[in-house]
């Protein structure tokens, strides 16, 4: 009994010591197990602040794809701008060029009607001069017209002879013709009835007195005949030399360009 007692002391304590150990490795697998767990849930939420940041991320990398599109876009609506705006100013150059030299054009045409009306109103004073103060002289439409009645050219409105007075009357035209060789002059012929034949007669005898009488060239005189407007009568139109006119006012032009 008493060899046997210290076994069985040496037992008792060795399940004690067993059992304690026991105990505590438990205690330890349970902590373990909550840091694992910890562990787990901190893994689990790193993936998925990873997914957030990866999303995240993509969404940047697709603005920013946007952005350097949106800023390749700009540049060269800027590039296109620029070059439109160079076009326009180029454009607005030329299209000032073009109208400076037009305005010199129109300047030295305006010149030259000026200098004609000038040349047609100091005509009509000397006209007048030639004429006498009561003759019928205006200035229109750039040329000097010398009107008379029919019944003091051809003693009624029917007659295609000249009187007297009508003839001593072209004598003084003549002298304003050939005193005036720039210009045109054109025998009118005033109707009202409409009736052009007695009209056209009348106008041709005061051509024919003036040409074969008065020695006007032919070559400078023309004869017309249209409706009076309530008047009858011969009207002598003197007219610039429009063709000429016309040949210099090209000329101008050209040299303004």
């Amino acid at each position: 009994m008493k060899t046997k007692l210290p076994i069985i002391l040496l037992l008792v304590l060795s399940t004690g010591v067993f059992a304690q150990k026991k105990s505590e490795l438990i205690a330890e697998i349970d902590n373990l197990k909550s840091k694992i767990s910890e562990v787990e849930q901190e893994l689990a939420k790193a993936k998925r602040e990873i997914s957030s940041s990866n999303a995240k991320a993509e969404t940047l990398e697709t603005e920013n794809i946007g952005l350097r599109d949106a800023n390749a876009t700009l540049l060269g609506n800027l590039s296109n701008f620029s070059e439109l705006s160079k076009q326009n100013s180029e454009n607005v150059n030329r299209a000032m060029a073009a109208l400076a030299r037009k305005e010199r054009q129109l300047s030295g045409i305006n010149d030259m009607i000026s200098a004609n009306d000038s040349t047609a109103i100091v005509s009509l004073t000397r006209i007048k001069q030639t004429l006498g103060e009561n003759a019928n002289v205006n200035v229109a439409e750039g040329g000097i017209v010398i009107s008379n009645k029919l019944d003091v050219l051809f003693g009624s409105d029917t007659s295609t002879k000249l009187t007297e007075e009508g003839k001593a009357w072209l004598v003084n035209v003549a002298k304003v013709i050939k005193s005036n060789p720039s210009f045109r002059t054109q025998v009118e012929g005033l109707n009202i009835t409409g009736e052009f034949g007695p009209t056209f007669d009348q106008a041709s005898a005061v051509a024919k007195e003036l040409v074969g009488v008065l020695q006007i060239p032919s070559d400078q005189i023309n004869i017309a005949v249209k409706d009076g407007n309530f008047k009858e009568g011969i009207n002598i139109r003197l007219q610039p030399d429009y063709k000429g006119f016309y040949a210099k006012a090209k000329e101008s032009a050209k040299a303004a360009q």
